[in-house]
């Protein structure tokens, strides 16, 4: 395939800047996975590295810096095959020291204008045929890959729409609390369209137990790293679960201290395209802890990075660089994280 990336190396030497909710999943992951010869955890907090490094077990094939916030020692990144950048913000600069040193890039946040800021780095990988995987998470990132995956049995794709339901850890909590407040981003007609976040309602079906829930347009990323994957389609959009609290309090400091890890989560795509003469639409869910999902989606987009799976080299979501969805997917069922394809009702995905 033209821009594909070569075969990568037999083991991988991985990084994992920040070990929050999602980045100890995420290390957790790669630590279970054959093939890791080295797994090196960034963070700025001292204690909270020991107390990971001693939970994860593997002490002959792990070891741990301490950096500030947000700084990145160029030794760490000596030999690395990938770096899984955890934490929630200014994210570019340690993206562009990954690929100075010749490391693959893969990302959890979902912020826009970090998404934003590592989309802009597409031209510097591809001249360096390496990879940075933006928004590998839950929604986005399992939701991309189930987007891909319906798109397979359509002629055409016109629109995606994407639901999101639940948080992962503090800092997934306070992104989710100012999102519905922010300007929400959509692909309409072939052009960007800014939306009043917290509009839009919609009653979204999810995997049971959740079933039903108020979804709002929020400032989300998913319109910016699927609109690039299908040429065809003509709307993109993304909304976020919320009650009336979350709504009316989105404009304020969270009221209360979030959860150290969020509850029960869901995703949810919709697909919709052209099968020959119809217009058909195709759905599938997703039901699971946000950080446990996030952290196992990030560790497989990291493996196939660095063993040269992903479709091609360059910047984008796992839409535009997972071209195999089926293989992707079944690696993160063996992980314990499984989609639903829904058959028609409200309590109708099926596993």
């Amino acid at each position: 395939m033209e821009g594909a990336l070569r075969a990568g190396p037999a083991v991988v030497r991985a990084v994992v800047v920040g070990i929050g909710a999602v980045g100890l999943r995420v290390a957790r992951q790669l630590v279970s996975t054959d093939g890791l010869e080295r797994l090196t955890l960034v963070h700025h907090d001292a204690r909270r590295l020991e107390e990971v490094e001693a939970g994860l077990d593997a002490a002959e094939r792990v070891r741990t810096a301490r950096t500030d916030r947000h700084t990145l020692a160029s030794d760490l990144l000596a030999e690395a095959d990938v770096v899984v950048l955890a934490t929630p913000r200014r994210q570019q600069e340690a993206a562009e020291l990954a690929l100075e040193h010749g490391a693959h890039v893969v990302s959890t946040c979902d912020d826009i204008a970090e998404v934003r800021a590592l989309l802009a780095l597409d031209s510097e990988a591809r001249e360096r045929d390496l990879c940075v995987v933006a928004g590998a998470g839950f929604a986005p990132g399992l939701s991309c890959v189930l987007v891909r995956h319906a798109a397979a049995s359509f002629d055409s794709v016109q629109e995606i729409h994407v639901a999101r339901l639940g948080t992962g850890g503090p800092a997934c909590a306070r992104h989710h609390h100012r999102a519905l407040s922010a300007t929400a981003v959509d692909w309409w007609d072939g052009g960007w369209r800014n939306r009043a976040g917290g509009s839009g309602r919609e009653l979204c079906w999810f995997p049971d137990p959740v079933g039903g829930a108020d979804c709002y347009r929020a400032g989300m990323p998913d319109a910016l790293l699927l609109a690039p994957a299908f040429a065809t389609v003509r709307r993109v959009t993304a909304r976020l679960a919320a009650n009336r609290r979350d709504r009316m309090t989105a404009w304020l400091p969270m009221l209360r201290p979030p959860h150290p890890e969020g509850i029960l989560g869901a995703v949810r795509v919709e697909v919709r395209g052209r099968r020959g003469p119809t217009f058909d639409a195709q759905v599938f869910g997703a039901l699971d802890r946000p950080a446990s999902a996030a952290g196992a989606v990030a560790a497989v987009a990291a493996l196939w990075a660095a063993d040269g799976r992903l479709s091609r080299a360059g910047a984008g979501g796992l839409a535009s660089l997972v071209d195999q969805p089926v293989p992707f997917l079944r690696e993160l069922a063996g992980r314990g994280v499984r989609a639903a394809v829904f058959e028609g009702g409200s309590e109708a995905f099926v596993a």
